[in-house]
């Protein structure tokens, strides 16, 4: 009987060993993460080719750790708010709506702040790739459903202090 007891629990053992060596998702780990990313904003301003310019505050993912957090675990986000993406040079992008509650859609922008291509109501929680199409240096993700309501288009223009400074570089 001892050693029947031993035996159980030295499997116990290796069991809570290996179980606590494997890398696992926690998701109160992420967002106690996001707690320290901070988010500066600016204004950023939409002009349609056809309508009126359209201002949002949007929060900027600049750096790698903010670009990979982005809008993720958010429950809501105002009408009038986003989240700028800057990649820093133009490039191939591609995005997935991995972990975000929100739909949104994507103005993806060159380096100019020209809209080049748009995917409307990204699913949320989907693990799809949303591809940019071609080289991009921003990415916008607003409210899922603005782009349709603002009557939103490729070819629309953006601007903001942070595209106005990388025109300058």
């Amino acid at each position: 009987m001892k050693a029947s007891h031993l035996a159980i629990l030295k499997s116990a053992s290796m069991a809570l060993f290996l179980l606590g060596s494997m890398p696992a998702f926690d998701a109160h780990a992420a967002v106690t993460q996001q707690q320290n990313i901070q988010f500066a904003s600016e204004t950023l301003t939409i002009t349609p080719a056809k309508g009126e310019a359209r201002k949002f505050t949007v929060e900027l993912a600049l750096t790698d750790p903010q670009r990979e957090y982005g809008l993720m675990f958010r429950k809501s986000m105002p009408a009038d708010h986003g989240m700028l993406f800057d990649f820093g040079t133009s490039r191939q992008v591609m995005m997935w709506m991995e972990n975000t509650q929100l739909p949104l859609d994507m103005l993806f922008l060159d380096e100019k702040g020209t809209v080049t291509h748009i995917q409307e109501n990204a699913v949320p929680y989907s693990e799809d790739i949303i591809d940019s199409g071609q080289p991009v240096k921003y990415v916008i993700e607003l409210n899922g459903g603005i782009v349709k309501k603002l009557g939103l288009a490729v070819g629309d223009r953006v601007s903001s202090p942070t595209i106005a400074k990388g025109l300058k570089k």
